[in-house]
């Protein structure tokens, strides 16, 4: 398979309640009624950034934000390819089509299988290639769980912290001494920051902190609860963002070299990476925004189908790998989740996903041994149960051919 395919639009997925499709919409409104000293006054990007983020695709927004780069190693790890015919009809909405024609229709942009650890099937859209960097959106969320097992697991940090005592200037004590880091890990935090993109209102919800240029402060004036910790599942950026903060402040440095040192290097990523900042030398977008190449979200992949190896190199814990794979007690918005993975319907106990808006996946099914990594500009949350089927089936194809005889 040599060509590029696509996927048609379906209903957005119910589960969640993020509108990122939106944020062309409330750009366009922000940078109308913003003048460059009102969008100083409110702490959101200059006019001129923001009329671009309501027309460029979603996959080139890295530049539009400051950044701090995630150094690669000197030398990465080998990722050897032998390519191999993938399945060429999948299923798609009750009927099979060509592989080809649902990554068109769905506006992929990189489409990568890795099997066992050999990479068997690349194929990127025509202006890009191995060293692009692609946006991860909420893909991050799942790098940053990563990063939260390595400190648990070193003793820097417990599931049963509180943010209060983490992070005392938040200083609301009554909402945030009731959050752990697990309801955090397991979008149960409660906290009243919606995912909703209203065009009116532009600069609240996660569109505020998607745009803000002091997310400490958007997190410390947004300490509101809709619900009690724990009690529910309910998709919130903040809570990933709120973890991006406890680790930097365990720490002591920045994401950005967090994840050099505990991940990037490790594993042998190929390329230094980029992490969306929300001023220059400010914080990490945490919930969001870390630009890297296609094959380095694969080698993430590989780091979770392999027990959270590299090679010989042990990175993440097992038992972490063990955490994401069980699914927790609440689910989020309709789905089983864990420690911000997903655990898509259908699949088995060994299939999860990290899932970005517009159509990023890095799919993980360690029981057939294969990664998918899918980048996209596709509608905001359109087709994920679909496109996670056709990953589903052309894992379970390969795995076929590998016990084939």
């Amino acid at each position: 398979m040599t060509a590029s395919s696509a996927i048609p639009d379906t209903p957005a997925r119910p589960r969640r309640g993020r509108r990122w499709g939106a944020i062309a919409a409330a750009g366009t409104a922000a940078a109308a009624c913003c003048t460059w000293a009102a969008c100083g006054l409110l702490n959101v990007p200059d006019p001129v950034t923001l009329a671009a983020l309501a027309l460029v695709e979603p996959s080139s927004v890295g530049p539009w934000f400051p950044s701090r780069v995630v150094e690669a190693p000197a030398q990465a790890r080998d990722l050897p390819s032998r390519p191999r015919p993938l399945l060429d009809r999948v299923p798609w909405k009750g009927r099979t089509v060509p592989l080809m024609d649902v990554l068109a229709e769905t506006h992929t942009n990189a489409f990568l299988v890795v099997q066992d650890g050999v990479l068997v099937h690349e194929w990127q859209r025509p202006g890009t290639g191995p060293a692009t960097l692609f946006p991860s959106w909420s893909v991050a969320k799942s790098i940053v769980s990563l990063l939260v097992g390595a400190a648990v697991a070193r003793g820097q940090l417990a599931e049963t912290d509180r943010v209060s005592a983490l992070l005392p200037e938040l200083r609301n004590g009554a909402v945030f001494g009731q959050i752990t880091v697990r309801n955090l890990l397991d979008m149960a935090s409660g906290i009243a920051v919606p995912e909703s993109y209203d065009p009116r209102h532009p600069l609240t919800g996660t569109a505020g902190m998607y745009l803000t240029r002091d997310i400490e402060a958007f997190v410390r004036d947004h300490a509101h609860l809709a619900f009690k910790p724990g009690s529910q599942g309910r998709y919130r950026s903040i809570d990933t963002e709120l973890l991006g903060l406890i680790l930097a402040r365990t720490e002591g440095r920045p994401l950005a070299d967090i994840l050099s040192d505990r991940i990037w290097k490790p594993m042998g990523a190929q390329a230094d990476a980029t992490w969306n900042l929300d001023r220059p030398g400010g914080m990490e977008k945490a919930f969001c925004c870390i630009n890297a190449t296609a094959r380095d979200f694969a080698r993430l992949g590989l780091l979770v189908a392999d027990q959270g190896r590299a090679g010989q190199t042990r990175i993440i814990p097992a038992r972490w790998i063990e955490r994401i794979l069980t699914p927790a007690r609440r689910a989020v918005d309709g789905w089983q989740y864990s420690a911000q993975w997903w655990h898509a319907p259908g699949g088995d106990a060994d299939d999860i996903s990290a899932i970005g808006v517009y159509g990023q996946y890095v799919y993980v099914n360690r029981e057939t041994g294969t990664v998918i990594v899918k980048l996209s500009d596709h509608g905001a949350e359109q087709d994920e149960i679909d496109t996670l089927s056709v990953m589903q089936a052309i894992a379970a194809d390969l795995a076929g051919g590998r016990k084939a005889p």
